[in-house]
């Protein structure tokens, strides 16, 4: 079987690690980034429409079986008009995200008709797609309120390669006690949540807070914050390399977002060993069992994450105990349990 996978190039590292899995088991995989092979929507440039049309023929010659699509694409529906077996993988809330940047960004004409573009670009590849895998349950809810004949089965596929997840010898020089958090500012209804720091910090000045992101909404967020002593934002750091200096030099891991279809930074966290608090949102329970794996605290309450954090401090017992559930549990995120779960779909489908 020639499995064909297309993603962002963001995302190569753990689609790679996902395709080298795939081929342990008898699957000739391949990953491309989609913008080699499109060009921008509005762009008038004909010799670069031409040669970026001439590579997509040349994909032809994988001959693949299916694709799968880690993202909204104009090359899915490149496969889709040649009849070839279309699987999204739906990595975040499609519909809320996209209402979020429709209400809170300044869209100019050419993004408006962009997104126009996307929307039905996205309504034909969900709904022509042979299936949609959710990456949660919440995605697979939330996918059914929007095409409920569809067929979407659900697989945690936003895996990492444990064995790529440990602690660096190389740390940051952070004053500690220390909490760190690892958030994307680009859509507000992630974003927003942060705001609940405010409380935080002010009533925690004996420790410090470390804040790794960036994007469009920084300015409605990072001024606010940066004008207590005990907050420190880094900026973007690199990826996984920065990041996981990170995690290997916080006492504890702080996901405060409003909108998350799984949690990546909090499986990431888990496998570096991390306590970690997160807010009850999305796909977020699905990863954290509440007092068991990590703790759970509900939108806006600054004063149970005081709590928490003032417990895990003071209790290294109650660390190593929460540290070592999760370690056990978050091997179902790796990508060789995942590759098995997406072949006994595939093959379901397929046949």
């Amino acid at each position: 079987m020639n499995i064909l996978i297309v993603g962002s190039e963001s995302r190569y590292i753990h689609l790679k690690n996902f395709s080298d899995e795939l081929e342990k088991h008898r699957i000739n995989s391949k990953v491309i980034i989609d913008t080699e092979f499109i060009e921008k929507s509005l762009s008038l440039d004909i010799k670069n429409r031409r040669e970026k049309k001439r590579r997509r023929e040349e994909l032809l010659d994988f001959n693949p079986d299916l694709v799968v699509l880690d993202r909204i694409s104009r090359l899915g529906e490149f496969f889709l008009n040649k009849k070839i077996p279309l699987f999204v993988l739906l990595r975040g809330n499609y519909w809320e995200e996209l209402q979020w940047v429709k209400t809170t960004n300044e869209i100019s004409k050419v993004e408006s008709l962009s997104i126009y573009k996307n929307q039905k670009l996205a309504k034909k590849i969900f709904s022509e797609s042979k299936g949609i895998i959710a990456i949660s349950n919440y995605l697979k809810n939330e996918a059914l309120k929007r095409y409920p004949g569809k067929k979407i089965d659900v697989i945690y596929a936003d895996g990492r390669r444990i064995s790529d997840w440990k602690k660096e010898e190389t740390k940051q020089k952070f004053d500690h006690p220390c909490v760190g958090l690892v958030q994307g500012f680009d859509i507000w209804g992630k974003t927003r949540e942060l705001q609940t720091l405010e409380k935080v910090l002010e009533k925690m000045p004996d420790v410090k807070f470390y804040l790794a992101g960036d994007g469009h909404n920084k300015n409605k967020i990072i001024p606010k914050l940066e004008k207590y002593e005990n907050f420190i934002w880094l900026g973007k750091l690199e990826y996984p390399k920065k990041i996981k200096e990170m995690f290997s030099s916080i006492d504890i891991f702080l996901l405060l977002s409003g909108l998350e279809g799984l949690g990546q930074t909090v499986i990431e966290a888990m496998l570096m060993k991390k306590p970690i608090i997160a807010t009850k949102i999305g796909g977020i329970p699905e990863i954290i069992k509440d007092l068991e794996t990590g703790f759970l605290v509900d939108l806006g309450d600054s004063d149970k994450i005081i709590f928490q954090i003032r417990e895990l401090l003071s209790n290294p017992e109650l660390i190593a105990k929460i540290t070592k559930n999760a370690t056990k549990d978050i091997q179902r995120f790796s990508w060789e349990n995942i590759a098995i779960e997406f072949l006994s779909v595939i093959k379901r489908e397929i046949k």
